[in-house]
């Protein structure tokens, strides 16, 4: 009811960007919810997933709460895709190979042991999943599993308690996740040995397990509360300061536990105490300063805002103020750096079309700054927009001459600049 229909959002929106279609905005997205909650529109029968349907254009939303930082009336618009997702997947008559996807999808990517078992058994094919399958459950023939170079590297353990280095400013935990420990091991690896070189002891437990957010993402809110409550549960006996975290999509849901939590009696004040801890990695080292990076990195980079780092989280300006501390780092704003690169948690996989248009666009913009290196700070982004680089460079379509840019984490960056050996 806060929406004015003023419109900003119209042009936040990728997804109205790329379709001109009013229903594929956030002011068409909340008419439509306000219908269902109205008791004038339907989340159920067979017409509710097909064109002009609710569920339908709810499924075509990123998700990516660019309508958020554009909204002047402060619309909480994700919380409230949130909801009617939830609320869409306990009446939604979804087709047999859609729903054994989503399923699938959240069961895979949330269990770090079925995630490595699935990657290695992926190599088999090159990371690409049969035909057969893939038709199945409506994902195009070329679809892959991003499998790392060096399975073992990429999913490598960190230590359960590694020191502070010089003077001690304090203790912090760092929060390793389900995608981000079996795919992105050394971005732990980094923020470990980033935050030892600023003083302050990491503890990093073990198999710590899914926080919720691709649940809460994808209409599993009941699932999404269990996991919130056991992250809780094994973090709250640490005697820290900070809880760390560098995934931008794992941190924007994390830093809503109270909101998630709030109705239950038990859970709402630990909750609200969890959440005040939370910090990115980037936001933390902002606020507490950190020690001056003294190695140059001698590369033209540019970078692109993980939407749940932006619009979730809100933080923009921290990132850049310490890649532009790093000596030679010569970083260069490419156009849109806020619009959504089409990851979007599984987005990819449950809308392929939308996403890879999406995608096709963000590449343009980035590889058009020339940069040698493209920095974000979602594994989501990181593992998407490699893929599309991938795929352009083997078409021969990168400009003659240039090679492909590499992606990294922006704390991999700062690592590199505190002497990181790797």
């Amino acid at each position: 009811m806060s929406c004015v229909h003023c419109g900003f959002c119209l042009d936040a929106c990728p997804t109205y960007r790329l379709t001109g279609d009013e229903s594929d905005s956030p002011r068409g997205r909340l008419a439509l919810m306000r219908g269902v909650h109205e008791e004038k529109l339907s989340l159920s029968g067979p017409d509710a997933n097909a064109p002009g349907g609710v569920g339908y254009h709810l499924d075509r939303c990123l998700g990516c709460r660019s309508c958020e930082t554009a909204c002047p009336s402060g619309v909480p618009y994700g919380e409230l895709l949130e909801h009617f997702r939830d609320d869409q997947e306990a009446h939604t008559q979804r087709k047999v190979g859609d729903s054994l996807l989503r399923k699938s999808l959240l069961m895979l990517l949330t269990s770090p042991q079925k995630l490595r078992f699935a990657l290695s058994a992926g190599r088999i094919t090159g990371g690409r999943i049969p035909a057969p399958a893939a038709a199945f459950v409506g994902l195009p023939s070329d679809t892959r599993l991003p499998i790392p170079q060096d399975l073992a590297a990429a999913s490598a353990s960190m230590p359960i308690f590694t020191p502070a280095l010089g003077t001690k400013r304090g203790a912090v935990v760092l929060l390793t996740g389900c995608v981000m420990s079996v795919l992105y091991s050394p971005v732990h690896a980094a923020t470990v040995f980033v935050l030892a070189q600023n003083g302050f002891d990491v503890h990093c437990p073990g198999e710590q397990g899914c926080c919720g957010a691709l649940h809460g993402h994808q209409g599993a809110l009941a699932d999404a509360k269990v996991k919130a409550k056991g992250l809780i549960d094994q973090i709250d006996g640490l005697d820290v300061s900070a809880i760390i975290l560098n995934s931008a999509g794992c941190g924007s849901f994390i830093k809503e536990f109270h909101k998630l939590l709030a109705h239950e009696d038990r859970w709402a004040d630990r909750a609200t105490a969890f959440v005040s801890k939370v910090r990115d990695i980037s936001e933390f080292l902002d606020e507490v300063g950190p020690i001056p990076m003294t190695h140059p990195v001698a590369v033209r980079a540019t970078y692109h805002d993980a939407c749940h780092l932006r619009h979730g989280q809100r933080i923009a300006d921290a990132p850049r103020r310490l890649l532009k501390a790093i000596p030679s780092l010569n970083l260069i704003e490419c156009a849109d750096p806020d619009q959504c690169c089409g990851s979007a948690g599984v987005y990819n996989y449950l809308e392929p079309e939308i996403a890879a248009s999406v995608l096709s666009a963000k590449l343009d913009t980035l590889l058009a700054t020339q940069a040698e290196l493209i920095v974000t700070a979602n594994p989501g982004c990181l593992a998407w927009i490699d893929q599309g680089i991938a795929k352009r460079a083997k078409q021969g379509k990168l400009s003659p001459g240039t090679k492909a840019p590499v992606i990294l984490h922006p704390v991999q960056i700062y690592a590199k600049a505190y002497g990181f050996p790797s």
